[in-house]
């Protein structure tokens, strides 16, 4: 009843098997048109839009792999500089130890050159006919250690330092000997 008053006094009446008019289609087609037109629109914004973030993505791909090839390329090179450091170090302990043997063999050389240098003395305050003298180098040889010093010639035409600083020590302790006996029947 109501929609009876509603619609008015007029009837309503089925429409059947009425064809329709073109003007009918028009607002249709246009609003499908419109319709595909947004979609279209839409699908080129969400095509730009996902191309926009596509190369910002690439770019900072980009940008990660150029980061990481240059750590890459100081790795190396610190690998590099590493091994200089290790050859280096192996070089300095070489020299170290290249170094401390001169140093022990310098040091052997001048002990060497003091024990002939105190022969030479010997021989000097013995041939001078100082025994006083010759008693103390004798003494300060034996203290010192200098008689391990004493250079072994090979050459067989001289005398070899060891066996004339011998010879010059039993010839003094024997004038010693002589002297302390002549003092002994004098007292």
């Amino acid at each position: 009843m109501k929609l009876e008053k509603r619609s008015g006094d007029r009837p309503t009446e089925p429409a059947e098997n009425v064809p329709p008019t073109d003007t009918d289609k028009k607002p249709v087609v246009i609003y499908i048109m419109v319709l595909f037109i947004a979609a279209f629109l839409l699908m080129i914004w969400s095509l730009f839009s996902h191309q926009r973030s596509n190369t910002e993505a690439l770019g900072r791909l980009q940008s990660s792999v150029t980061a990481m090839q240059e750590v890459q390329e100081l790795q190396d090179q610190v690998i590099a500089l590493q091994r200089e450091l290790a050859e280096a170090n192996k070089r300095l302990e070489e020299l170290e130890d290249t170094s401390s043997a001169q140093q022990k063999t310098v040091e052997i050389l001048e002990m060497q050159n003091e024990a002939m240098q105190r022969l030479y003395m010997l021989q000097q305050q013995y041939a001078a006919g100082n025994y006083d003298a010759c008693c103390q180098i004798l003494h300060e040889f034996d203290t010192d250690g200098y008689t391990k010093y004493l250079p072994h010639l090979s050459d067989e035409s001289v005398t070899h330092p060891e066996d004339r600083y011998q010879q010059l020590k039993d010839a003094v302790e024997l004038h010693e000997a002589e002297a302390a006996a002549k003092e002994d029947g004098i007292s």
